[in-house]
């Protein structure tokens, strides 16, 4: 768990530090832009047009790594561009399935306690939502997900913890109209983000809603994710750019 969660997040100030100074985005962007291509620029903006920091995606012990890549996989698939991981499994299910490419551009944070998680995303003004299987659970599709919400999943085994459900603001369910009990967590993660989007979409004819500043900061970093040597490239722009005793 910890070596998939582990990320230089796009809000970590060190993609915006050098040698030679500390650079804005916009600065850093326009460095890079003419060593990316130009359909990688367009499909950048695309992404970016759909993309929202007010919904995030919780995992709670999580035992199958592969199912972490799956839920990592769901996330970026439906333009939500935080996953938290309370990482609180004492041992893992390796497996081979991989997040295809979705860990590269989805910000990872991870956290050791569920209390730890759950106090961060309240100062960030998310609405706690838990999906569970319990009675009494409102089922997804008569949830109004309107506020700024995190979407918090259990484990395989046990489902969520204590800790999680009394931690909730609301707890929701995916009915199930058959012999099993419950989805797999990929599985539940994406038909209560369908549902999710489906909702911000008919209010907002779109899914993406990143504030200025973030998609500019998001949109640098997914830059210096496509150059190659990009510190030594953005260094020696800077050191071009100084004046050389006093003479420029």
């Amino acid at each position: 768990m910890r070596d998939l969660v582990a990320s230089l997040r796009t809000d970590d100030p060190s993609w915006f530090q050098f040698e030679a100074g500390i650079v804005s985005p916009n600065d850093l962007t326009a460095m890079l832009a003419p060593h990316v291509s130009q359909a990688r620029r367009a499909n950048i903006e695309a992404v970016l047009d759909r993309r929202t920091e007010n919904v995030a995606v919780v995992v709670e012990g999580m035992v199958d790594l592969g199912n972490v890549s799956a839920v990592m996989r769901t996330a970026d698939g439906f333009g939500v561009q935080k996953l938290h991981a309370i990482d609180t499994a004492t041992k893992f299910k390796r497996s081979k399935r991989i997040t295809r490419g979705a860990d590269k551009w989805v910000d990872r944070y991870r956290w050791e306690s569920t209390d730890q998680c759950f106090d961060q995303l309240r100062n960030d003004g998310y609405r706690i939502i838990v999906a569970d299987v319990s009675e009494g659970a409102t089922p997804a599709w008569d949830t109004d997900f309107a506020q700024r919400c995190a979407l918090v999943f259990g484990n395989e085994l046990e489902g969520l913890s204590v800790d999680a459900r009394q931690g909730a603001d609301e707890v929701i369910t995916v009915p199930m109209g058959g012999f099993t009990e419950s989805f797999n967590i990929s599985v539940a993660a994406a038909l209560v983000l369908y549902e999710v989007m489906g909702q911000r979409r008919r209010r907002n004819a779109s899914l993406g809603d990143l504030a200025p500043e973030a998609r500019d900061r998001i949109r640098a970093v997914w830059y210096a994710k496509s150059v190659s040597n990009v510190r030594a490239l953005v260094e020696h722009k800077l050191a071009n750019d100084q004046p050389s005793n006093g003479t420029r």
